[in-house]
């Protein structure tokens, strides 16, 4: 008898099971001509793909560059190409051409990709300020190619499980009331609020993810360049604290650029109401600002990219111009 109950609860369960065909992506909620803000996005994408792109042509062609810590710049470069080509043209599909309607399974892949790794890209960076100001005669021992092309594999794999696991939570649950995601993107916490049944783990899995990905990397990034504090403390010469300090400003402004708005927004968002509208705003400069910005402060403006640029280029005028006399 408490079979054939278990056979008959199991059947009703599967029974009220509803998954979507589609979901709904509202965007902005009441607000005029807001077509001609996703104009913006759709400016910054395109000096974005050109920046971190000539930023990777620039990495490959030159051998000088293929280094630890360009190793790491090149790996920023294509989390920022990779993250905003997953986003910013379904975005623009969606509102500039009203096609607000995303197919369920496009919507979990959308999910997963938009999901960024720039978080502990940027703890990989801070390890290599670190040993180069506290351990300078052991940097080259310590910070080699092997040992950062293991810490970035371990990276993009522990951090795509973790996002292939909250992504998997998504299919398990009913959709049978509204399938409106008040977002302008398959937002994770958006769209699993949208379940009839029980959310709790999927809660669970967004705040733990939180934590991995913006919560731990920044307070790593503090711990190492406390230690830097420290070891500057001990130089005698003041110029020589300025000069290796100057070391890290670019790197401590892309901390501060990617983590502080989306710290405060996703903390916003976990503890209290924060209206979509907001909510999409403050989003949609997380995903723009970082990628545009980050080649232009940490690499494309230094002395070794720029003779790199000018190394390449005056390379293939001369080759053109053998090429041209034959």
């Amino acid at each position: 008898c408490d079979t054939v109950n278990e056979h008959k609860s199991a059947t009703m369960s599967n029974a009220t099971f509803v998954r979507p065909a589609k979901f709904y992506l509202s965007g902005f909620t009441n607000v005029p001509h807001v077509k001609y803000f996703y104009i913006f996005p759709c400016f910054v994408y395109i000096m974005t793909v050109l920046g971190n792109g000539l930023l990777l042509l620039v990495i490959y062609l030159d051998k000088t560059l293929h280094t630890p810590k360009y190793m790491t710049v090149f790996n920023l470069a294509l989390t920022d190409l990779c993250g905003s080509t997953a986003l910013r043209p379904k975005v623009l599909d969606t509102f500039l051409f009203d096609n607000r309607y995303i197919v369920y399974e496009a919507c979990l892949t959308n999910m997963f990709f938009v999901w960024c790794l720039q978080s502990w890209t940027l703890v990989v960076m801070a390890y290599d300020r670190f040993i180069a100001i506290c351990f300078p005669l052991r940097y080259h021992s310590i910070v080699t190619k092997p040992a950062i092309v293991a810490m970035l594999l371990f990276v993009w794999f522990f951090l795509l499980s973790l996002i292939t696991c909250m992504v998997g939570l998504i299919d398990r649950l009913s959709f049978c009331g509204s399938v409106v995601i008040q977002s302008f993107y398959c937002d994770h916490g958006p769209t699993f609020r949208l379940a009839c049944n029980d959310t709790s783990v999927n809660y669970k899995m967004g705040v733990f993810i939180f934590t991995v990905m913006l919560c731990f990397p920044p307070a790593l990034i503090a711990l190492t360049y406390i230690c830097i504090a420290i070891a500057l403390s001990r130089i005698a010469s003041g110029k020589e604290r300025v000069k290796a300090f100057k070391t890290c400003t670019s790197h401590l402004i892309l901390v501060a650029i990617f983590f502080l708005p989306n710290l405060s927004t996703n903390i916003a968002a976990l503890t209290s109401y924060i209206h979509p509208n907001a909510r999409i705003i403050n989003y949609t400069l997380i995903h723009t600002i970082p990628p545009l910005l980050n080649p232009l402060i940490y690499s494309l403006k230094t002395e070794e990219v720029l003779n790199s640029i000018k190394k390449i280029c005056k390379k293939n005028g001369i080759s053109s111009i053998n090429l041209s006399k034959k």
